[in-house]
């Protein structure tokens, strides 16, 4: 069975004789994985002394039974068959030391996926790792999922938006982690015992985000009494088609974080700084997106009209009602879309309705990211906190600060002697409240936007159906 696998994958066929989570092993490898939670510390180490706490010996059979099924679904997954070497490596090094902290570095740089990026292939993924918006800790968590890349996104990534680290997934299986808000599969977030030079891949998962979107788009969309053209609410009520829109939109998302008139770490990874300058960033690769969008659009690819109101309505129906308010840079860039658009007449809320002028929503949504990118483009020459407070007078321009914030007071309110990390200390928690309008809303959708956690193509019933 092995050698006719291989020999598929050769032939550039999908090296799956059968669903992964279809196989007897898969159930008894999430059993088993499920199990060794709860004996877990935060940092993945397992506490022989904490209170109710296993026997190593214990742990080791369960962590046997993790090593068998992956040894038994391997060979579904030939083009894998280096990384499950490794993990199993990886797996018996942790019990052997202790189960102390977990080290995946090794299996972390056997796993390839953007190397093959073939439309449909499986893998299956076992680290130690923490789920981005779901569980902080690093749990041992399993994955099954699927590459999504048909032909018409891979010729676009070829010739038009590069991102070879790029992979869009939807998911087959998970456990416990990825039941939960998460929607993406970073190496960042996997035990190692030291961070890589560079990053070879990252995955978001495409499914996670349509079902979500169309969850909360319909209901707010129906809460809000907006009229649709018949293309976006067609849009709207297909899955795959929503899928093939939100892989469009994070690829060139996700490629924008390195490309234009930027700062010297446009992720901002290793730097303390106000949480609007975060939400600028996030902002401004979505906008480009939605302005690349208008342009393939213009040549006729009819994608390009589904990521635009993808970008608009999950960045001011979801976003700003998502999440806590501490801090909330997604919630800030979603609200600051909206008011953008409305103080240009672009949306209006009159008599209790949302109304939209489709005609203009594409030009005035790119005004914004040409007002973004000038921002940017001018920070090059600025000092770091003269640039802070510039990025302030543009999001303050459309959205109102607390009353009570020292940053709207300007720079005299401030000890400017501190330097510029310790100035964020004094940036409030909500800094830009919600409006009366998304205060009323988020009251409102709270419980449809909790019903998304975990959700699935497969796991929503009106996708299913």
């Amino acid at each position: 069975m092995t050698e006719i696998l291989v020999h598929d994958a050769i032939d550039g066929a999908i090296a799956t004789a059968q669903r992964v989570v279809e196989h007897p092993a898969w159930p008894v490898l999430k059993g088993a994985v499920e199990e060794i939670r709860p004996w877990q510390s935060k940092d993945g180490s397992i506490d022989f002394e904490a209170e109710g706490a296993p026997s190593p010996a214990a742990v080791e059979q369960v962590l046997d039974r993790v090593i068998a099924a992956v040894e038994e679904l391997s060979p579904l997954l030939p083009h894998d068959v280096a990384y499950h070497r490794a993990l199993v490596t990886d797996l018996r090094r942790w019990a052997a030391d202790g189960f102390r902290v977990p080290d995946f570095l090794d299996s972390l740089l056997a796993f390839q996926p953007a190397k093959d990026r073939t439309d449909g292939l499986q893998h299956l993924v076992v680290f130690a790792m923490y789920t981005q918006n779901g569980n902080p800790d690093r749990n041992l968590e399993a994955v099954v999922l699927k590459m999504v890349w048909p032909e018409w996104l891979a010729d676009l990534e070829a010739t038009r938006y590069d991102n070879p680290l790029f992979c869009g997934i939807t998911f087959e299986d998970f456990t416990a982690g990825y039941d939960t808000n998460s929607a993406v599969l970073f190496p960042e977030t996997i035990a190692v015992r030291e961070a890589p030079e560079r990053f070879s891949w990252g995955g978001i998962f495409c499914d996670r985000e349509a079902a979500r979107f169309r969850r909360v788009t319909e209901a707010s969309v129906d809460l809000l009494g907006l009229e649709l053209p018949d293309d976006i609410r067609e849009m709207i009520g297909d899955q795959q088609r929503c899928e093939q829109a939100f892989v469009l939109w994070d690829m060139i998302h996700d490629r924008t974080h390195s490309h234009g008139d930027l700062p010297f770490d446009p992720f901002m990874i290793k730097q303390r700084q106000p949480f609007w300058m975060y939400g600028l960033e996030e902002l401004r690769c979505d906008l480009t997106a939605f302005k690349e969008a208008v342009k393939l659009e213009s040549e006729g690819n009819a994608h390009g009209r589904d990521v635009q109101y993808a970008v608009l309505f999950d960045r001011m129906f979801r976003f700003p009602v998502s999440g806590e308010r501490v801090r909330n840079y997604d919630g800030l860039g979603g609200q600051l879309l909206f008011a953008y658009l409305h103080k240009h007449d672009v949306v209006r809320w009159t008599d209790n309705t949302l109304k939209i002028d489709w005609d203009r929503a594409p030009q005035v949504t790119n005004q914004l990211c040409a007002e973004i990118e000038k921002l940017y483009r001018d920070g090059i020459d600025r000092p770091k906190l003269v640039h802070w407070f510039a990025a302030y007078d543009l999001v303050s321009t459309y959205l109102a600060p607390h009353p009570g914030s020292r940053w709207a007071k300007g720079p005299d309110a401030l000890d400017l002697t501190l330097p510029p990390r310790k100035l964020v200390d004094d940036v409030l928690p909500d800094e830009f409240p919600l409006s009366m309008f998304y205060e009323a809303l988020a009251k409102k959708l709270k419980h449809v936007i909790a019903s998304t956690k975990g959700i699935t193509a497969a796991n929503d019933e009106r996708a299913a159906a």
